[in-house]
């Protein structure tokens, strides 16, 4: 029989009381724990506001999963000062066809037959970065270098500079990421404001490199009409960003874990110092399937995401467990708090890469990249990066933490640790 029961009433999810959102702003740009007090004080899913926006937060896989169902009833959202670094033609800042159609350009960048072609130039780049740890003198800062070797790779072998071109992009493209998630004022002297200026930098160097991207020549939008340059700058930026700070992140977080747990060091060790060096294709095929190198990739991005939360805007009410979300609100997935969440992973808190051997937790609980359609470009890149510097890092080279050093983590844009992780490093 058909069910004639009165729908259940739209419950609202419970309120931080915040009426303006300054105070709010301040607190989650300099609180890393932000979002797990009000978790702790309201439940699994809370509004509050932020700088005068309304916004959702939720953590856990049953949020995710929710979401996931409701997928045709979301769009993508940024942060005002997120947005307008990424500009107005970005993928990032589009939703549906027109998204898709762009996501279709950049992607051929990242598609597997790109990436092989890239993989002997990140042997290359890799055995330079050995090189250099080993001659430095130490304490040598590591998060630096895989930042400079993450944008070194994006930029030498999908954008194709030379060395001299790389300098100057680089340093831009620190200043326009330090600004990303600011305050939205671009007040003279600002965050905001000098990464805006590096934006309009590194958007001119951007078009000049689009007469050598031929893969780029016949893009089209979503009407089939070819895109124009500044809509492909815009591309492109993203693109770096994409292609580089979730690599960069993740692969200073590999190292820190992996000398805090020495023991699962020498476990992963006992894979690596197998690996032929360096890799052919069938060389490439292995690394794909080491299990344990594979299985701490995975706990570094589920322990420490690279991107801490996604954003989501609800085109009509959406439901969140017992709560409805109003149509217009912004919905923040807190992907850190989710990925630690004891009810999918039972220690979430602990680093034990063996978990991922086991038995598998629920798919929604563990989704560092986020989700399809607005899944991180980067990722295909970002896990080849890892496994190739990772296992030559780990071969070559003995690191050693420098003590009384301040690991606690700065999480804006990508988390990194404070000191910038100073180790000691001599050859294996």
């Amino acid at each position: 029989m058909p069910d004639d029961s009165p729908p259940a009433p739209a419950t609202p999810p419970p309120h931080t009381g915040a009426v303006t959102g300054v105070l709010e702003l301040l607190a989650f740009l300099r609180d890393p724990d932000f979002a797990q007090k009000r978790f702790d004080r309201f439940g699994d899913v809370y509004e509050t506001v932020v700088a005068g926006q309304p916004q959702v937060f939720a953590r856990g896989a049953d949020a995710m999963a929710d979401l996931m169902r409701q997928a045709a009833a979301l769009e993508g959202w940024w942060p005002a000062s997120v947005s307008q670094l990424l500009g107005p033609f970005s993928l990032a800042n589009r939703n549906g066809e027109s998204h898709l159609a762009r996501r279709r350009v950049v992607g051929r960048l990242f598609s597997t037959a790109a990436l092989r072609a890239c993989a002997p130039g990140i042997v290359r780049i890799s055995e330079g970065v050995i090189d250099d740890l080993a001659a430095a003198s130490p304490p040598v800062a590591l998060a630096p270098r895989m930042r400079a070797f993450a944008f070194e790779v994006i930029a030498e072998e999908v954008l194709t500079l030379s060395p001299e071109g790389r300098a100057s992009l680089f340093d831009d493209f620190e200043l326009w990421t330090s600004g990303l998630f600011s305050f939205p004022l671009a007040l003279p002297g600002s965050p905001l404001a000098r990464a805006k200026a590096a934006r309009r930098r590194l958007i001119r160097r951007l078009l000049g490199l689009l007469p050598s991207l031929s893969v780029l020549a016949d893009a089209c939008d979503e009407a089939g009409l070819p895109l124009q340059d500044p809509d492909l700058a815009d591309q492109l930026l993203l693109l770096l960003f994409a292609g580089y700070e979730t690599t960069a992140s993740a692969l200073t977080l590999a190292v820190l874990l992996l000398l805090q747990h020495p023991d699962t060091l020498a476990w992963l060790l006992e894979e690596l110092d197998t690996v032929p060096w360096p890799p052919d294709a069938s060389g490439l095929d292995q690394l794909d399937t080491l299990p344990r190198l594979n299985a701490v990739i995975k706990e570094v991005l589920r322990l420490v995401p690279p991107v801490g939360g996604l954003f989501r805007r609800a085109k009509e009410p959406v439901r969140l467990g017992p709560w409805t979300i109003a149509a217009g609100r912004v919905i923040q997935v807190d992907l850190r708090a989710t990925q630690r969440d004891d009810r999918a992973f039972g220690d979430g808190d602990r680093f034990r890469p063996e978990r991922h051997l086991e038995a598998a937790a629920p798919a929604a609980a563990n989704l560092p990249f986020g989700v399809a359609p607005r899944v991180c470009l980067g990722k295909p890149l970002a896990e080849l990066e890892l496994r190739l510097l990772l296992t030559r890092l780990l071969q070559s080279l003995r690191f050693r933490l420098e003590p009384d050093q301040d690991l606690t983590l700065e999480v804006i844009p990508t988390p990194r640790p404070r000191s910038g992780l100073l180790v000691r490093v001599e050859r294996r």
